[in-house]
């Protein structure tokens, strides 16, 4: 197969512009860096389709070597025919290869290869070839007790699993059948025996069915889950009518060996084979294979949802260099508090006890005013574990009673906090501060820059995946991986603030590099040119290339190194000077002028329209963030637990996370509510994230509250009806929607619902 071809036409493009951006790739290039720098390879192609292109290139030449290894295979085994060769050469999917594989593959002693063994082919060829033979008598010819072979019957049950061996090793007839239970299929599930109150959080899956390929990625998820646990039984219906639907394959089957309805001694034994094929080896070959197509399936899906939830989070709005008092909140243990300077750097550690049993409210209040004051705190940012709703309000008694302090306070998700504490980066960064304190530093850098915060946290510890734990680690990994890159390379990394952990995800810089920009740093001293990289140990021309022009050196000597222009790229604006007779410094920022700039004029041999048009808008705002303006949240006071949300209350709230099936999100009770899709906007939603995104400041209105199942239900649409004014018709719209609620959230309990709940501290 050629690679470069296929790809080309599924992203129809043309095959130059693919096999250029395979050399790149194929050369060390990063997509950021493919993506930004070199427009005019891939004439424009955006991140998504780089990204794509590069999933596709490796699952192409992984299916070309499987390719090979089963063209050597069969060509060893002196049976591979010119037919075979095509075939094989054609397969477009790892399935259809190993379906034309499956009869030369290498196998463990079957049935039918120990009735070979006793001679039993001839037997099975014979009543293949003459349909008017009667198959008893003619077995009779091949009694050998020597071989096992006692009677007439037991020489008919070898040929018969002869026949079945081939027949189920068909590559044509195991696709047709495969598509056709894809299309008709129903995944069925029952609760295991005596397994009904442990199996609780699959209530909605004890008596369940659905259409295989209708089936959402997170219920085909809990499904399995459920399965894995021994908490559920999961079964495959070939369709609604279980028995027709047998029978109707069955007979596809038999078509396939010629059985025909005509009489012939032979065509009742065949008729039963065939039957026989179908139920013991196609559909359960099929059974398995489907379940594992359902399964990658979701789990591919589950993955895209995860990605596009870390990306959300990844990018959304820092408050910026200010000086930053952060709050991990706790009760018995006290509340942790940690001040960081406008760069992050640490200024000191408290602990205080505000809450039962010490309940040391005035001198914990006295503690944080003292901090406040002397470091000059512009933010505080509180952390929203257990607790931090009483924390918030301890701040506010501290606002009420010191005026004079100017600061704002914030509530921010705590995700992930614990696990960067106790990590070898956290240890390294901060030996000789307790792990309980680190949680607090964590706090009060993700409200200045989430994005350098979270990358040093694993991206599923952050919790805005769905049954993460359950997927594909290896293909999780190399999404996650591959959205951290983006949004690092997206925003820009400043080289003389930048941690190791947010470094090496620049492109091009590996860990070692990052740990060594960072010991030059520490000393040389601040950086203030770009050229200055080309002295860091192992920071080579390959690299420096691909991370030039997504480090910023701010205030340097260079006004050039803080914006996204690539150094190799100066001549350009070089030449700009020349002809324009402005110099760099009165280019920077100046809209009007640069927008008068025809970019066809400084185009070059070397540099393209893309790249100049380019340059030009970074030139208008160097350096410019993509991120959005910083929002926070407000939480309705006296609204602190599941237990004080009532239903028609108007809220506002955090969205955690965003499904397939709708979005999470915190409205300060320590547990997550769920805006059902149907009820994210007033018109029809497709998909959650055209309305909504991580990480986003949203309005909603209490429907229901379950304080027992821990389960609140809200909506985002700007009339919705509750139990009031027509209490008929509210409670049967509730009804309603808790029992859309309960399908889609029942699963989730114990796995991404509590992943998502305020209790992420572990």
């Amino acid at each position: 197969m050629d690679v470069i071809q296929k790809i080309a036409a599924e992203l129809a493009v043309s095959q130059k512009q693919v096999s250029d951006t395979v050399a790149l790739l194929d050369e060390g290039a990063s997509v950021p860096f493919i993506a930004r720098y070199r427009k005019e390879v891939t004439e424009r192609m955006d991140n998504i389709q780089l990204r794509l292109l590069d999933e596709r290139l490796i699952y192409l030449r992984e299916l070309n070597a499987r390719r090979d290894t089963i063209l050597e295979s069969i060509a060893s085994q002196g049976k591979l025919t010119p037919a075979l060769e095509q075939a094989i050469k054609e397969a477009e999917t790892k399935t259809r290869l190993e379906d034309l594989y499956l009869p030369y593959k290498p196998k463990r002693r079957t049935k039918a290869q120990i009735a070979r063994e006793a001679g039993l082919e001839p037997l099975a060829d014979a009543i293949l070839d003459d349909r008017n033979c009667t198959p008893i008598e003619v077995a009779e010819q091949y009694i050998n007790t020597d071989k096992a072979i006692s009677d007439a019957s037991a020489a008919l049950d070898g040929a018969r699993q002869i026949i079945m061996e081939r027949i189920s090793e068909e590559a044509e007839l195991l696709s047709t059948l495969r598509e056709r239970i894809w299309q008709k299929g129903i995944i069925a599930s029952v609760v295991a025996k005596d397994k009904e109150h442990e199996a609780a959080k699959f209530k909605d899956y004890f008596d369940y069915q659905e259409a295989i390929n209708k089936i959402p990625s997170h219920r085909a998820l809990a499904l399995f889950r459920g399965r894995n646990e021994n908490l559920i039984n999961l079964t495959l219906m070939p369709g609604t009518d279980e028995k027709a639907e047998h029978q109707l394959c069955a007979q596809i089957v038999a078509r396939q060996l010629q059985v025909t309805d005509t009489g012939k001694a032979a065509d009742a034994w065949l008729a039963e084979t065939a039957r026989f094929a179908w139920k013991v080896k196609l559909f359960t070959r099929i059974d398995l294979d489907l379940k594992q197509q359902l399964r990658e399936a979701a789990e591919g899906e589950a993955i895209r949802v995860f990605a596009n939830n870390l990306k959300d989070l990844l990018l959304a709005a820092p408050a910026g260099p200010k000086v930053t008092l952060g709050l991990d909140p706790g009760i018995r243990t006290g509340v942790k508090v940690a001040v960081v300077d406008q760069t992050g750097k640490l200024l000191a550690t408290e602990t205080i006890y505000p809450h039962a049993p010490r309940n040391q409210w005035d001198a914990s209040i006295a503690t944080l005013a003292r901090l406040i004051a002397q470091y000059q705190v512009e933010l505080v940012s509180i952390g929203n574990g257990t607790g931090s709703r009483e924390t918030d309000q301890l701040v506010a008694d501290l606002m009420k009673l010191h005026k004079e302090l100017k600061f704002s306070k914030i509530i921010v998700s705590e995700a992930g906090a614990s696990v960067y504490s106790a990590s070898e980066l956290a240890s390294k960064e901060f030996p000789d501060v307790d792990v309980s304190l680190r949680g607090a530093v964590s706090i009060a850098r993700r409200l200045q820059d989430p994005l350098a915060e979270l990358v040093k946290i694993e991206p599923k510890s952050i919790g805005v995946g769905q049954y993460q734990h359950d997927v594909n680690q290896l293909q999780l990994a190399r999404g996650l991986d591959a959205v951290v890159e983006d949004c690092v390379n997206a925003v820009g990394v400043d080289i003389n603030t930048a941690s190791a952990a947010l470094l090496k995800q620049v492109s091009g810089i590996s860990t070692t590099i990052s740990h060594n920009i960072v010991a030059f740093r520490d000393e040389q001293g601040a950086f203030t040119n770009r050229k200055q990289l080309k002295k860091v140990p192992r920071l080579g021309a390959k690299a420096y290339e691909q991370a030039a022009g997504f480090l910023r050196v701010m205030n340097g000597n260079n006004p050039l190194d803080a914006s996204a222009v690539h150094p190799e790229a100066y001549p350009v604006i070089e030449n700009i000077v020349q002809k324009t007779g402005t110099a760099v410094d009165e280019l920077i920022g100046k809209q009007s002028f640069l927008r008068g700039l025809n970019a066809a004029d400084y185009t070059s041999e070397n540099f393209g329209l893309p790249t100049v048009t380019d340059i030009l808008q970074e030139l208008e705002k160097p350096g410019r963030d993509p991120r959005p303006e910083f929002k926070s949240v407000t939480f309705k006071a006296g609204i602190e637990k599941i237990t004080d949300l009532k239903e028609g209350m108007k809220l506002e709230g955090v969205v955690t996370n965003v499904a397939n099936f709708g979005a999470f999100v915190d409205i300060g009770v320590h547990q997550d509510g769920l805006v059902h899709i149907s009820h994210l906007a007033d018109m029809f939603v497709k998909d959650p994230r055209d309305v909504v995104k991580a990480g986003e400041m949203v309005k909603v209105t209490v429907m229901e509250v379950d304080v027992a199942r821990k389960r609140i239900a809200l909506s985002m649409k700007s009339n919705v009806e509750v139990q009031g004014a027509s209490p008929k018709k509210a409670e049967i719209t509730k009804q309603k929607e808790t029992r859309k609620v309960q399908k889609t959230v029942a699963p989730l309990q114990g796995s991404m619902a509590d992943a998502l709940s305020r209790a992420l501290k572990k």
